[in-house]
């Protein structure tokens, strides 16, 4: 009886090791930073949805036509990122004062790059366009770069 006892004990005591050991494992597991563009369900990768109005901060007048804008975002995002995408688009707002204001928006769309990236990017869009701000939205999405093999 003993010996089922002892035996017993050392089952047990081997259980309680092991659960403490998982239970630490994903207590530091949970930490842990996550990757900058990584998806903490793992599911999938961050998107970037920069909106960008082109409206002096100062004047409230356009900074720039809408070419000579697309071509400012163009060879800022350039220096930063391998690629993007950036759609044309109205923002409106109210002001302090009750007014309506409409703007000329660029939406700018970054895949495959962390957010420290896409703030950089941002700093240098504040400065060119004379913004107090660039909003930044962080989509979950799953990125393919499907191209079909040769016909």
């Amino acid at each position: 009886m003993n010996k089922k006892l002892g035996t017993l004990s050392l089952i047990l005591a081997a259980l309680a090791l092991c659960v403490s050991l998982v239970t630490l494992g994903l207590t530091l597991r949970k930490n842990e930073a996550p990757a900058q563009n990584a998806d903490p369900t793992g599911k999938g990768e961050v998107q970037y949805v920069l909106y960008l109005g082109t409206n002096d901060k100062d004047s409230n007048a356009p900074k720039f036509s809408p070419e000579e804008a697309k071509a400012q975002v163009d060879a800022v995002l350039t220096d930063y990122f391998q690629g993007f995408t950036i759609q044309e688009a109205t923002g409106g707002w109210v002001g302090d004062n009750g007014a309506v204001y409409h703007e000329y928006t660029l939406v700018i769309y970054l895949s495959d790059t962390d957010l420290d990236q896409v703030h950089r990017a941002a700093d240098a869009l504040i400065r060119t366009f004379n913004q107090s701000s660039v909003l930044i939205q962080s989509n979950l999405t799953q990125t393919e770069f499907y191209s079909t093999k040769n016909q």
